[in-house]
């Protein structure tokens, strides 16, 4: 029954020109919903640390040197972490508007918001109907994980986007080889964003391409494509270890790469389990449909999409499994795979009309997703009384944001109730109103109250000490996104560490708290207020 709805012709399309017509319609929508979520509100919070204050910073100094990108630095210091692509795209968004915050998100928000209509072509070439194809752009369109690290100044918008371009023209040489050129540039893209990321994730094309079009391996199309695709991903690379030698191999290669898979970095561990928890915690209400997806992807493993949605989770996820290193954007290849398989089930849901009355002995839809809507629906209405009422200290954004998605929620279950395939676009349009309350309150980077503000304290280190002035901080961790606001090295150190520093350096420059203050034994000494409750210390001029 599924292959006959999944593979008939479309014979209720009355031309050509109505279809194509409708496919540009839906790409153009598609295209416009993305843009509008990737870029609400963009600019209006700091970069968060790690991941956006470090690629903000070597963006930034790529730009300072008049675009030289060849040899990427960070604090003016060789960058061996990872190839420059997405840098020198925020480099030239500097270049046109600026360095801030909205131009340092721009490229990788802008990936992302294209990311979506490629992933309505892949579900276009493996599906035969339309309807599959839109559930599951829907879905990656909402998918709360996607968005909110697209729109991060990360290398994973970009790698994401690359990926699905490569499987967009695998898949589109099936009927025209001449697409497999657009596979090896794909693929070339990825590994100039995330190197070693363009090993694993091209393995996966290679065994889909395995699995179920073999011929296209022997197209001089393909191998031609890829070919020049990874031509200047050579020739960086050659650069990079002519230039730096063995210390550029054992960085990149090493740290930075090959040791993330039998050792955690930088104690970012976590146990086998580690993605199905990340998967549970942001991949709802989708993931309610997709153990179902799954199931139906192995039933009808014969046909190109089942293939696909296979080799893509089972590879990626058992990769990612075994790795040594956890964290949580790990994750995101995998999504447009799940996008897949839920939209898979959704469009089954969709086509079947049957009608039953509602806890017949033969619903339509399982009553369990009756109980797993109402129980989150639940948890999100107490949510947002308790802040909303009880601890209105959070503000307003947080109660109508829950209540947004507990409506939606329970809208959902009640026609799930009343066997009403309705419920399918009431979960859409809410989770797609839901996420846009969520991008423009100050809660989507959540990661920003884990510390202080870094914002007013950066802006008094740049209006009190000297340029490119290393200051020594009594804070436990390295941030990079105060190294960028301030544009000097602010390099955490033991009280132990601070008492050598006075000692040795002139003059030196601390950022501490006042109790590590009066801990150390300083002598005459300058003292202004940083903001926060940090202090910048410098010792007195004789």
């Amino acid at each position: 029954m599924y292959q006959e709805i999944f593979t008939l012709n479309e014979s209720n399309e009355k031309t050509i020109r109505t279809r194509h017509w409708g496919e540009q319609l839906w790409v153009l929508l598609l295209l416009i919903a993305a843009i509008l979520l990737y870029q609400m509100d963009l600019g209006i919070l700091p970069l968060r640390d790690w991941d956006e204050g470090i690629v903000a910073g070597v963006a930034r100094d790529i730009y300072q040197g008049s675009l030289d990108w060849l040899y990427p630095t960070s604090a003016g210091e060789p960058y061996f972490n990872k190839p420059p692509l997405m840098h020198l795209l925020i480099a030239w968004a500097y270049f046109f508007g600026g360095v801030n915050e909205w131009t340092t998100r721009l490229p990788g928000a802008m990936l992302s918001a294209l990311s979506v209509p490629l992933l309505y072509g892949i579900a276009r070439e493996v599906f035969r109907l339309r309807s599959p194809a839109i559930f599951s752009a829907l879905v990656y369109l909402t998918l709360l994980p996607v968005l909110r690290h697209g729109r991060l100044a990360m290398l994973d918008g970009g790698v994401q986007c690359f990926f699905l371009l490569m499987l967009w023209c695998l898949l589109r040489s099936r009927r025209n080889l001449r697409w497999g050129l657009g596979v090896g540039i794909g693929l070339g893209l990825i590994c100039m964003t995330k190197g070693m990321m363009g090993v694993l994730l091209g393995t996966i094309a290679f065994a889909f391409t395995l699995w179920d079009t073999p011929r296209l391996l022997r197209s001089w199309y393909l191998w031609i494509g890829i070919a020049l695709g990874m031509t200047p991903v050579t020739l960086w690379y050659v650069a990079q270890w002519q230039h730096y030698g063995d210390a550029f191999l054992s960085a990149h290669f090493g740290i930075q790469s090959l040791q993330r898979v039998w050792q955690p970095v930088e104690s970012n561990a976590g146990p086998p389990w580690y993605y199905v928890l990340e998967l549970l915690k942001y991949s709802w209400p989708w993931f309610l449909f997709l153990p179902q997806g799954l199931k139906l992807a192995w039933e009808n493993r014969t046909l190109s999409w089942a293939k696909l949605v296979a080799v893509w989770t089972s590879v990626y996820f058992v990769a990612i499994t075994v790795m040594g290193t956890k964290l949580p954007w790990y994750v995101l290849p995998l999504y447009p795979a799940i996008a897949l398989a839920c939209g898979a089930k959704l469009a089954q849901v969709w086509a079947d009309r049957k009608t039953t009355e509602p806890f017949t002995r033969d619903p339509l839809y399982p009553v369990a997703w009756i109980g797993i809507l109402g129980t989150i629906a639940v948890v999100l209405w107490g949510g947002s009384f308790y802040f909303g009422v009880m601890e209105p200290s959070y503000g307003t954004y947080l109660p109508v944001l829950l209540i947004a998605v507990a409506l939606t929620l329970s809208l959902a279950a009640l026609l799930i109730y009343h066997q009403d395939r309705q419920f399918v676009l009431i979960l859409f349009w809410g989770m797609f109103v839901s996420l846009c309350l969520f991008v423009t309150s100050p809660h989507w980077i959540w990661e920003l109250n884990e510390a202080y503000p870094v914002k007013p304290v950066a802006e008094a280190i740049a209006k009190q000490t000297p340029p490119g002035q290393k200051i020594y901080t009594s804070f436990a961790y390295n941030r990079p996104s105060l190294n960028f606001y301030s544009d000097r090295q602010v390099i955490p150190a033991t009280p132990e560490q601070l008492q050598q520093y006075w000692r040795e350096q002139a003059p030196p420059y601390f950022l501490v708290d006042r109790l590590t203050l009066e801990a150390l034994d300083l002598g005459p000494s300058h003292i202004q207020n940083a903001n926060e409750g940090w202090l910048l210390v410098t010792r007195d001029s004789p």
